[in-house]
């Protein structure tokens, strides 16, 4: 089976592996499309902290199932998803139900081989069937769930105002559910193009390029009172201690982004607001069946993330390009 590996930094290169055995326990699923993440392009550059080379990459997939167990939910031919993050169902945040922050977790394309090839056997519990929607938007469950997360961290009600800081996908995806849950939605970031497209396909209240003025912007958007509920999305150190001066007497900053560094704030200011302060990471089933209803009910606009595709094949000369922000890329897939 054509499998694409980053060898190293900058390299990839595509060889042929041996197609995997079914384990007991597990499905085996020929992977049909797979997004790219901002983690992928991390690791591509060289900017992911908990990665060893070489590695498949890949987290964000949909496929058909291959073979299945004997009394198996499964049978061949199912469409199906899949949650990237192997939790180990035993420690501490497992038995509290917080498997997205398991303490021995395993995820697709970081700490193991992910989906950049043709065929995974995964274990059962962490494959899904993928019914009453496409291949396409089955492959982009995974980071609207992220963003579907970071929303129900943060508490998000009807009538609150909401400042998304970073528009990129996960930034994107805050803002679908922050919205569908009745915020109302302000965009920051420094891409202009990123902006207009919030403003053209997500429905946001306003969007605020980030420049000299972009505070007062915010200020006078809420009456000089500022957000109820901040999320950042940037992956900035400085971005992110920057956000906590845009929240409000009484409101939750959530960061959903992460980064290899201190992040440091002014201790009475926090106290002042008496602030919330969250992490969010990676998302648990919870969200992800959040996401599907939204996908089902038509709320979600999945046709206009997906602005580039490109093949398994073709990614060692192609992925590249995803990097160049002329390019305009929002979420690539890629067909296997």
């Amino acid at each position: 089976m054509l499998t694409v590996i980053c060898e190293t930094p900058g390299t990839l290169r595509a060889e042929t592996r041996t197609k995997p055995v079914r384990g007991a326990g597990e499905v085996l699923l020929r992977v049909k499309r797979v997004g790219v993440c901002g983690t992928d392009l991390h690791i591509f550059t060289g900017n992911q902290p908990y990665l060893q080379y070489p590695r498949v990459m890949g987290h964000e997939l949909s496929g058909i199932i291959e073979e299945a167990p004997d009394g198996s939910r499964f049978q061949a031919g199912d469409p199906a998803f899949v949650m990237p993050y192997l939790s180990c169902g035993t420690c501490h945040a497992c038995r509290q139900g917080k498997t997205n922050c398991c303490q021995n977790i395993q995820v697709l394309g970081v700490h193991r081989d992910g989906a950049f090839t043709e065929y995974l056997s995964l274990p059962e519990e962490f494959v899904h069937k993928a019914e009453g929607i496409s291949l396409d938007q089955a492959a982009m469950l995974e980071f609207l769930a992220i963003g579907a997360h970071a929303v129900r961290r943060g508490q998000v009600e009807s009538g609150q105002r909401v400042l998304v800081v970073g528009a990129g996908p996960i930034g994107m995806a805050v803002a679908i559910f922050a919205s569908l849950r009745g915020g109302i939605v302000t965009m920051l970031d420094t891409r202009q193009d990123r902006l207009d497209f919030c403003a053209r396909h997500l429905s946001v209240a306003a969007t605020v390029a980030i420049g000299p003025e972009d505070a007062a912007q915010l200020s006078a958007l809420t009456d000089g009172v500022f957000f109820d509920r901040v999320f950042d999305a940037t992956g900035n150190p400085k971005a992110m201690e920057r956000g906590f001066q845009f929240v409000s007497h009484g409101g939750t900053y959530v960061l959903v982004s992460i980064v290899s560094s201190q992040i440091s704030f002014s201790d009475p200011e926090f106290h002042k607001r008496e602030m919330t302060l969250m992490g969010s990471r990676n998302a648990t089933l919870e969200d992800f069946e959040t996401v599907l209803a939204a996908m089902r009910a038509g709320k979600v606009p999945d046709a206009a993330l997906n602005t580039h595709r490109l093949t398994l094949a073709s990614m060692p000369e192609t992925f590249a390009d995803l990097l160049n922000p002329a390019a305009g890329v929002v979420k690539a897939l890629v067909e296997c």
